[in-house]
């Protein structure tokens, strides 16, 4: 533990990762875990460091969910912490976020600009970028994001990561009760990691229901570390670049994806390309849901005039969405589904793109008022958000380096309740084409910390 506390100390002073570092409180934890070994308990995260994003409650720990506005400490932990602590986990402290997760970069106001390990002027991505750029750096092994609407894969992409959202449901997303809020079931918790097989052993730790779960759980399922032991089988994937929103993507990013279509050829997998259909009813309920909910979590607060002016402004829109429209869209969700299904529904695994554009640089929203950087932000999210509102499990997995020295990524989503197939999928290409092994310059950093 102490090595990574060392490790924070000596990075987080140029990359900003970290909100608060649980430093005495994480020895004292790991010092517990020793004891809980001694005693024979098998603990699959026997001392494992892990990250959490400062949207997730830790108890004792204030949520600051990316603002100046400190509510008072969790008075419990989130299911998901509390899931993580009783397979051995050990929480060393919690990473910065955009105001609310709003925006999938990770620059606040309050707590300034989170910076990529890969390249200091570029973004780690959003809003879960402090978790992503905290073990892309090697500061944790692991940690925790939260996903709206590719929070988790978006920066697991821009930080050459594994990022995973699993089946709406599969990982509870209950809060402290003074924190209760209602996102509609857009929101999922996922965990960020170097390697499929860690992804998949801090997934399977944060797994089970609640009781009084605001989403119920999804029918049951094997760990996906079973799913890392049984052979892939021949698989179809439907190719994609055709985004939700009309935006231009980029040849930076079609080109990962062609790369891993060959490849996929290459392992015996049918890989056509086929576009899904994304109703314009569908966006319009993703827009409804999301605002509803933000606008609800943010009249929970006092003090709303420390918000970011953006914010605000973008809080007085969200308000007009009233509830029974929020509700009608809930209940649209299988309709929708199905209907932007229906020409791939034939296949396994779909397969597009994490982002329409590489990772930009720094400030990219800096200036611009709501509207336009929601036109801004479509480039980020154009093929993730629609498995927020299914439900359906998806990942971010890394392809490489770039020119630039920028990680490349590929998105897979699963069928409805179908993580296995994920894992798997992702497990194979990384056997075949290994990712961990890269690196960001980390010496450099050190050299610029003295």
């Amino acid at each position: 533990m102490a090595l990574y506390l060392d490790r924070i100390a000596r990075l987080d002073p140029v990359l900003n990762v970290f909100r608060t570092v649980l430093g005495d409180r994480a020895m004292d934890e790991a010092a517990h875990i020793e004891r809980r070994l001694a005693a024979g308990e098998v603990l699959p995260l026997a001392g494992v460091p892990i990250a959490v994003k400062d949207d997730t409650d830790v108890a004792g720990v204030s949520s600051m969910c990316g603002t100046g506005i400190d509510v008072g400490p969790a008075s419990t932990d989130s299911a998901a912490v509390r899931r993580l602590r009783a397979a051995g986990a050990v929480i060393i402290g919690k990473t910065h976020l955009s105001e609310f997760g709003a925006y999938p970069v990770c620059e606040s106001a309050t707590w300034g600009v989170t910076r990529n390990p890969w390249d200091l002027y570029r973004t780690p991505g959003g809003s879960s970028g402090g978790s992503a750029a905290a073990v892309a750096s090697g500061m944790v092994p692991g940690a925790t994001g939260s996903d709206s609407g590719g929070s988790v894969r978006i920066p697991a992409a821009c930080c050459g990561l594994v990022g995973l959202k699993g089946q709406r449901g599969r990982i509870s997303t209950k809060e402290s009760p003074e924190r209760a809020y209602r996102f509609h079931g857009l929101n999922h918790i996922g965990p960020l990691a170097r390697s499929v097989v860690d992804t998949a052993l801090l997934h399977d730790a944060m797994t089970g229901p609640e009781p009084d779960d605001e989403i119920p759980s999804p029918p049951s399922a094997p760990p996906l570390m079973d799913a890392l032991v049984a052979p892939t089988r021949r698989l179809r994937i439907a190719m994609s670049f055709k985004p939700v929103v009309p935006v231009h993507v980029s040849d930076e990013v079609r080109r990962p994806v062609l790369e891993t279509a060959e490849l996929l050829r290459s392992l015996g997998h049918d890989v056509v390309e086929r576009d899904p259909v994304y109703p314009v009813v569908g966006i319009a309920a993703v827009l409804a849901l999301f605002m509803n909910g933000f606008a609800d979590e943010i009249d929970r607060l006092p003090k709303t005039e420390l918000l970011e002016r953006r914010m605000q402004a973008e809080a007085r829109t969200s308000r007009l969405v009233p509830d029974w429209l929020a509700r009608r869209a809930v209940a649209a969700e299988p309709r929708i589904t199905a209907r932007s299904q229906r020409r791939i529904a034939d296949f396994d695994v779909l397969m597009t793109p994490v982002l329409a554009i590489p990772p930009v640089r720094v400030g990219y929203f800096e200036g611009f008022g709501p509207t336009r950087a929601m036109l801004r932000m479509l480039k980020f999210i154009p093929f993730t958000f629609p498995q927020n509102y299914s439900g359906q499990p998806a990942i971010s997995v890394p392809t490489g380096i770039d020119a630039a020295g920028v990680p490349e990524a590929v998105h897979l989503v699963g069928r409805a309740n179908d993580e296995a197939t994920l894992i798997s999928l992702a497990a194979q290409l990384e056997s075949v084409r290994p990712w961990a092994q890269h690196r960001p310059p980390t010496e450099a950093l050190l050299s610029q910390v003295g």
